[in-house]
């Protein structure tokens, strides 16, 4: 009985210990003086002529031009057939979705830059003509609290 107990309690340790928690998400005020500052240049994208087979991503660049870390969370889709990932440091995400959420938080230190890879994968949810998908990433800047990229395709 003491050997289960053991193996139980082992394995639950070494499965919670894969879920740590995120660092808690600080938010600023715009009147803030050192806050975190987005900087984004592009926030959509034509992807052109797709086939339903077919598969494209798009890497739109977030900077952070502020004086405190800028984090990116409640990442999500706007379709199951879109996906995000967050690249920053070289470092690549899961990818998250429509379906796919997380408590994942991405931390970019001031003056430093993040890819965000937005996925469209048309054979997920076929649909022909002119399509356009979007993803959402909230973050604690109070100036710019949420960001949508948009991608745009004709599928054929």
């Amino acid at each position: 009985m003491f050997f289960s107990l053991v193996i139980v309690a082992g394995s639950y340790l070494l499965l919670a210990s894969g879920n740590k928690p995120q660092a808690p998400i600080i938010f600023y005020a715009v009147s803030d003086k050192e806050r975190p500052n987005v900087a984004v240049k592009e926030t959509s994208a034509d992807l052109g002529t797709l086939k339903v087979s077919d598969e494209k991503a798009k890497e739109f660049i977030i900077k952070n031009i502020g004086k405190k870390p800028l984090q990116l969370s409640n990442i999500t889709t706007s379709c199951g057939c879109t996906a995000v990932q967050i690249i920053y440091q070289e470092k690549i995400s899961a990818e998250f979705s429509m379906h796919a959420q997380s408590d994942y938080v991405a931390e970019i230190a001031p003056q430093t830059a993040a890819r965000v890879r937005v996925i469209y994968r048309p054979y997920v949810m076929p649909v022909y003509g002119v399509v356009e998908r979007e993803a959402y990433i909230s973050t604690n800047d109070p100036v710019n609290p949420k960001l949508i990229f948009k991608v745009k395709s004709y599928v054929k």
